[in-house]
Formats: structure tokens, sequence, C-alpha cells
């Protein structure tokens, strides 16, 4: 095992509850999954299968994933894009997820500049790329804050960036004339102004860097 999988093993292994193994299904079995897979099997935690683009019907190569369905207790039908299952695989994460002390108990501009509220932060900048990308992206993206400011007026500074590990990746992100990377920071940002009560500015960006997985972990 390389110095990368034996920490992101340790990572997941020991920081984690619930884990989400992502296939896109219109597109064949390959070497990338087959290594996550190896990797999964053997970390003994919660897992659930999700399977991605089911508004898709052709090309379909649902038959390559259906092995996997012996392997994890729970799998789901989605489309990111099109909202499908959604609901149904937050149930299923909720059914798997232990009861622990909220994140951000009195609001996120109480605790905005301690590491639990960053990685709330982190986790929702995830979430919302996976929703808004309209590409295919790798599934190893990372995010990470690197400022959080609150202003004299009440108002929160965000600057964030999303690490990918090939340059291709970052294009998906950013999209066409920035439209992507624009709806995934109003995405972002819509969502922690509800859950902060106060007006956010996001400075969000996009970076490519192989080596990102062996710095943050």
């Amino acid at each position: 095992m390389g110095l990368t999988n034996k920490r992101t093993y340790a990572a997941l292994s020991d920081e984690v509850d619930l884990i989400l193994y992502v296939v896109d299904k219109t597109r064949p079995k390959g070497a990338e999954e087959n290594k996550v897979l190896g990797l999964l099997r053997k970390i003994d935690k919660p897992k659930i299968l999700v399977i991605n683009k089911s508004d898709i019907k052709e090309p379909d190569f649902s038959a390559d994933f259906e092995f996997l369905k012996d392997e994890f207790p729970d799998y789901i039908y989605v489309s990111a894009l099109e909202r499908i299952g959604l609901k149904d695989l937050l149930s299923l994460i909720f059914n798997h997820l232990p009861e622990k002390e909220p994140i951000v108990p009195e609001g996120l501009e109480t605790v905005i500049l301690n590491m639990d509220s960053k990685k709330f932060i982190e986790e929702i900048i995830r979430e919302k790329v996976f929703l808004n990308s309209r590409d295919e992206v790798p599934y190893a993206i990372g995010t990470e804050v690197r400022e959080t400011i609150e202003r004299p007026n009440g108002s929160l500074y965000i600057k964030a960036v999303i690490l990918v590990s090939d340059k291709r990746y970052k294009g998906m992100i950013i999209g066409h004339g920035g439209r992507v990377i624009k709806e995934i920071g109003q995405a972002v940002r819509k969502e922690l102004e509800v859950s902060t009560n106060k007006k956010v500015f996001l400075d969000l960006t996009v970076e490519a860097d192989k080596h990102w997985v062996e710095r943050l972990i």
C-alpha cells in the first residue's frame, strides 16, 4: 500500500462514521473504481453504494456494478443533477450516523474560526460541487477553508478553495465562462447565510494540485 493509500486508509478508518461509494453508471468500471473498492473492502465502517446519473438512459453500464449490491448493506440510485433520490439518500445516511454534539451549536458566527466550523464549511462546498457539476468530476475532490473573517458590520468573509489533482478537472468545475463555479458559490453562500443569519462574502477558487491529499491528510 502506497503512502497516500496508507494515509487515506488511516483517515477513513479513524475519522469517519459512514462511507458513501459513488459510482457513475454512464461509464464502465475501470482502474480507479478497482483501487477505491480495494481500499474500501479493508475498512470496517458502514457503507452505502450510490449509483449516480440514474436519469441518463444511454450509455448504461449498471451491469458493471451489479455485483457490488451484494457487498454493500444499502444501495441507491440517484441523479445529483436532477435531484432524484437525494431525500432517500439523506434518510439512509441519517439511519447510519451516530448522534453527536452539533458542530455549530449556537450559529456559525460563534465559532467561525475554529477547526470544526471550517470542516463544516468545507463539507458544504464539497456537497455543492457534486450537486452542481455538469461534467464528470473525480471522486476525490478536496476543499480547504483558508481564511474566515467577521467584519465590523457583522458580515462574514470566507476564502476557500476546491482542490483537484489534474488541470482538466479544474476546467470542469469552473465551467464555460465560470458558470459552474458561480453556481457552486451561490449555493454555498445561500446555505451559509441561512446557517449563520449573516451576510456572507465567499471567495471561492479552484486549484489543481496533485499532492493535495498528502498535504491535507
